[in-house]
């Protein structure tokens, strides 16, 4: 198993699956499995002449685009390593992840990308834009460098070549970034395709960033090394009103997305829906908790079972999942039971937790990093006991399942009560009157902490506080119930649609009171 490189993994499915599509950007062009593969050898061929070592950091940073998905294999063909970056970053936010990566050369779309570039001028790093034209063309670089195939031909990919360099969102300090080896990437899309038993046969729309591990792995590489296929949406980024029509067009068999997008889709649904929906095996959810009754309406609209999942960078994403119908139930309110990897509830001393007792969630298993990259702090916090700390506190249920009741930061004490802001979710979102919620802690000097949430109606419908708050005394505990509403049309989320809730707090407080904004993290 440790021979396992995500590189040897493609070239085996364009073995297999030559004539297969592989890729599409959606009413453009198809480029099969064995038209991929040349595609990515030659655009190797010109790193190496551009000068790109092994070992070498190549940032890039584009919207979901077929030079995207080609660049970023070929960095890794190379033997380099990748660092996709969010396109829609500021000047500064560049800087700092250009400089953290150490990266050499940075790639970027032919319009260009003008923070992105103001700040690889600063750090005098080289800035290259790559096109490929239509799917008869090979990949153009404008350094213009001489292509020579034998330079990619004589290269071995080693299951320990850092392929991907990533950064953790930094929910409570500055973001950790991340390397992950071919080893971890092989080993994690060989885990997504097991559990959802993708073949050939499969195809999806991406609608999450590929510059995160929830679109790039579960998504685009899992679906590749299957000898599956991907579609990319024709304006690069998700959008609601073409999602089904490509979904329809391309034969879609499933799709993964965060909950945020799962409730626009279900929005659009309700709203305007579509004269037909295409059969899919399954709908996955992940990146952040997916309430139970947005999981019940998606059901019922799509007839599809919905698998929501539990993942993050460090794990190569995949860690849980609830699995298809043929390999048993799958539990609303559960991320399912571990996949690929080892998995255990652990009390703060290192003891294993039995069923139903919390813990913090601990994992090890090929696809998890093997530290942090130059911060010694984190690895010692992160690794204990041989094992990786998540951060979250979860259990097992009596079946292994997997529960997450929040993040060790996240739980709120309100005088000594630990409450999971999960649960409160789960109760705002089954209002039939809301759209999204998020339930957070603030400072408060009688309990320490205080509940508070922020509530998005649905379309055309008006709330106020009073309704949501009688509601959360019917169906939660008095200590559980939000001391304050707020009533918004939309709240902060990360660039791949997560709520982060120390943002929010500080958000919704600063509109109440400047001096009672929490100072969180270091």
């Amino acid at each position: 198993m440790e021979t396992v490189t995500l590189t040897g993994l493609l070239n085996k499915a364009a073995a297999e699956f030559p004539n297969r599509r592989a890729l599409s950007v959606s009413g453009k062009f198809d480029v099969t499995h064995a038209q991929l593969k040349h595609l990515i050898d030659h655009a190797a061929s010109l790193l190496i002449a551009s000068g790109i070592l092994p070992g070498d950091v190549v940032a890039l940073t584009f919207p979901n685009t077929v030079e995207l998905v080609i660049m970023f294999l070929a960095v890794i063909r190379c033997r380099a390593t990748a660092a996709p970056l969010n396109s829609a970053y500021t000047a500064e936010e560049f800087e700092f992840y250009l400089s953290d990566s150490e990266s050499k050369i940075l790639l970027i779309p032919a319009e260009g990308i003008k923070p992105a570039e103001a700040a690889a001028s600063k750090l005098n790093i080289p800035v290259v834009s790559a096109t490929l034209r239509d799917e008869n063309s090979k990949m153009t670089l404008s350094s213009n460098p001489e292509s020579n195939l034998d330079s990619v031909h004589q290269l071995v990919n080693d299951p320990a070549d850092v392929s991907l360099f990533l950064h953790t969102s930094g929910t409570t300090s500055r973001p950790k970034g991340v390397p992950l080896t071919q080893l971890n990437l092989g080993t994690s899309v060989l885990n997504i395709k097991s559990v959802y038993q993708l073949t050939e046969s499969d195809s999806t729309v991406i609608v999450l960033p590929l510059f995160h591990v929830h679109g790039l792995l579960a998504g685009l590489l899992s679906s590749l090394v299957s000898g599956a296929s991907v579609t990319l949406p024709a304006a690069g980024r998700f959008s609601a009103s073409t999602f089904w029509t490509d979904m329809i067009k391309y034969n879609a068999t499933w799709y993964t997305a965060v909950p945020t997008i799962h409730q626009i889709i279900l929005d659009r649904h309700e709203n305007k829906p579509e004269a037909e929906y295409p059969k899919l095996r399954f709908i996955r959810s992940c990146s952040a908790s997916l309430a139970p009754s947005i999981l019940e309406r998606l059901e019922a609209a799509f007839g599809a079972p919905v698998l929501e999942a539990y993942a993050m960078t460090e794990a190569s994403h995949l860690m849980a999942s609830n699995p298809l119908p043929n390999n048993g139930p799958h539990k609303a309110g559960s991320v399912g039971k571990p996949v690929g990897q080892e998995m255990a509830i652990l009390n703060e001393q290192g003891d294993i937790q039995p069923p139903n007792s919390n813990g913090e969630v601990c994992i090890r298993g090929l696809n998890v990093t093997k530290g942090y990259k130059n911060n010694p702090k984190a690895n010692i916090s992160a690794f204990q006991f041989g094992w990786f700390h998540t951060g979250d506190i979860g259990f097992f249920d009596s079946d292994g399942y997997l529960h997450l009741v929040g993040r060790i930061k996240e739980l709120i004490n309100r005088g000594g009560e630990k409450i999971s802001p999960i649960e409160v979710d789960a109760v705002l979102l089954a209002h039939p009157s809301v759209a999204q919620a998020v339930a957070f802690g603030v400072p408060d000097e009688k309990y320490g902490e205080e509940i508070n949430c922020a509530v998005i109606p649905r379309e055309g419908i008006s709330l106020e506080e009073a309704d949501i708050t009688e509601y959360c005394k019917k169906n939660l505990a008095s200590f559980k119930v939000p001391k304050k509403v707020f009533i918004t049309d939309t709240v902060p989320k990360t660039a791949t649609g997560k709520i982060q809730r120390r943002i929010v707090a500080e958000h919704f407080l600063a509109q109440v009171s400047a001096a009672k904004v929490p100072k969180f993290g270091a």
